[in-house]
């Protein structure tokens, strides 16, 4: 394959990652606390070392998280949180310490906070949350302080990744961090609410139809240039 069929086929595999990217958005529109992603397509530079000098190819390996604020929704559930502003809560999963904004959490069999996944919902220092089965009246301040009948029961943490460009998502909802996770006072953290997820539907069916005519010119180029080799083949065979 010569250098204009290679740098379509690496453009139409970026343009595949982001159909799947924009499929995976819109598939968790009505997921709480779901973050929208996107691919970031850069050039790839590469030296021959021959008279050319350098090929140039279109790369999408790099997938963008956009971290906006989604909409708020008033349940009225007790453990239900959501927060506005910056930061996530922090899990503790089978794979370690994960962030998320997805606030769903009900005690466990053991009396922990803990999301519909089993996944232990942290407080301020890392440790479980753990709300006495006979609790009454149970409330959560701005600053994260859990009341139990006016009793202070714990706090919950807000985090942030040291390195906001090394944050990766793991799943649906949570996010890891190879840098590691530190507490923020920037948001405020709401009972009986819930965070939506930050999907705008417009703009993801828009992109798609955009992506999948980008895909289709790329095809018909690569289908174009695949007979105008097998033309050059007979001729020069003949």
């Amino acid at each position: 394959m010569d250098n204009s069929g290679t740098t379509t086929l690496t453009r139409q595999t970026g343009l595949l990652r982001e159909m799947q990217s924009v499929a995976n958005n819109i598939a968790n529109l009505s997921t709480t606390g779901y973050r929208a992603e996107g691919v970031i397509f850069s050039e790839y530079v590469k030296a021959t070392g021959g008279p050319y000098g350098s090929v140039s190819m279109a790369t999408a390996n790099v997938r963008n998280t956009d971290l906006s604020q989604g909409p708020l929704t008033q349940t009225g559930g007790t453990f239900d949180f959501a927060i506005e502003g910056d930061g996530f809560f922090l899990v503790e999963t089978q794979q370690g310490e994960r962030l998320t904004r997805a606030g769903v959490f009900t005690p466990n069999e053991a009396g922990e906070l803990a999301t519909p996944d089993g996944h232990r919902l942290l407080d301020s220092g890392g440790g479980p949350i753990f709300v006495p089965p006979d609790a009454g009246d149970l409330s959560l301040a701005s600053d994260g302080t859990l009341s139990v009948d006016g009793r202070a029961l714990s706090r919950l943490g807000l985090f942030v990744p040291v390195d906001p460009v090394g944050l990766t998502r793991e799943s649906g909802t949570l996010f890891a961090s190879a840098a590691g996770f530190e507490p923020t006072e920037d948001g405020t953290i709401l009972q009986g609410f819930l965070e939506q997820s930050n999907v705008d539907a417009v703009s993801q069916v828009a992109r798609m139809i955009e992506v999948q005519h980008a895909y289709e010119l790329g095809q018909s180029f690569l289908e174009r240039e695949d007979e105008r080799l097998r033309g050059l083949i007979r001729t020069l065979g003949s």
